[in-house]
């Protein structure tokens, strides 16, 4: 027999497993790494005590972890209708609503007072000010009113590199707004792919996303301005003696990839070039921090 779930009852098959799925994992993931990056490179990381270090990071996930909580607390109801989102614990009836904004919020100040105490108070308060900008600025404000949703919004995944090096150095620097900025214009393209082979998902959902509200055209063709862009600001590390020419070249190798992927997207109607794009921007933006990270001066 069924279980009728209500909105602010916890279904008994809840698990640990659904709870740390409401963290979602593969985001984190990404999100940790480019903190990583952020703290290995930063001047003065040779003298920052490893178990600092660890506990600065682990706060970065659980952060991170935490923003994705109070995505999926706030959108269930359009998660329930996409085909993407409609297996996640809380649209099933797993988690109850005020269960996943519960640990979200919990979640959140445990990131922000580990970060503060572990490491420093400019770390921390960068690290509330992305939570707060993803949750209220991008989830709640703009993701259901404007195509920008995901240029804007996108801001707040870019934070975690600045976040790594003010962990080391206490301070925001023209280095990590540069990694910032990477980030910032590698988004829209990134999400644009999904959007444009998950179109009739936002279509059902009425999220606004750029191809939804613009066409798929439109939208081919601002992924390819992005990647033009990125593409010679992904080498800007070696000019500020960021990294060696090595580097340089693996970034210019990366990014001329990516704009290659973005020039296949516009010349075809096949969605498999916009698959295969959103799965290369995933390994693009990991395969460019590693470099960074290895060839750093």
């Amino acid at each position: 027999m069924s279980q009728v779930v209500t909105e602010n009852t916890l279904q008994v098959g809840s698990s640990a497993g659904d709870f740390f799925s409401l963290l979602k994992p593969r985001v984190m993931s990404l999100v940790v790494f480019s903190g990583f990056a952020g703290y290995w490179i930063a001047p003065g990381r040779a003298d920052f005590h490893p178990l600092l270090a660890f506990m600065g990071i682990l706060a970065l996930a659980i952060g991170a972890g935490a923003s994705g909580a109070f995505n999926m607390w706030y959108d269930r109801d359009i998660d329930a209708v996409m085909n993407r989102t409609k297996n996640r614990a809380v649209p099933l009836g797993r988690i109850a609503p005020d269960d996943a904004l519960g640990f979200a919020v919990i979640m959140s100040i445990l990131a922000v007072m580990m970060m503060g105490l572990a490491t420093n108070w400019v770390a921390a308060g960068l690290l509330g000010f992305a939570s707060f900008f993803y949750v209220v600025i991008y989830t709640m404000w703009l993701k259901r009113r404007t195509a920008q949703n995901i240029v804007i919004g996108g801001a707040a995944g870019a934070f975690p590199p600045m976040i790594g090096w003010a962990m080391v150095t206490g301070h925001v620097s023209i280095e990590s707004i540069l990694l910032f900025s990477i980030i910032f214009f590698w988004t829209p393209p990134h999400f644009w792919a999904l959007a444009l082979f998950a179109n009739s998902d936002y279509t059902r959902a009425k999220i606004p996303m750029l191809p939804v509200v613009s066409g798929a055209r439109v939208t081919k063709w601002q992924m390819l301005v992005y990647t033009l862009i990125l593409l010679p600001l992904t080498i800007v590390p070696v000019y500020l003696g960021m990294a060696s020419w090595i580097y340089g070249g693996v970034a210019a190798l990366l990014s001329g990839f990516f704009v290659l992927s973005a020039i296949l997207v516009l010349g075809s109607d096949d969605l498999k070039f916009a698959k295969r794009m959103f799965g290369f921007s995933v390994f693009y933006l990991f395969a460019l921090f590693l470099a960074l990270m290895l060839c750093h001066n």
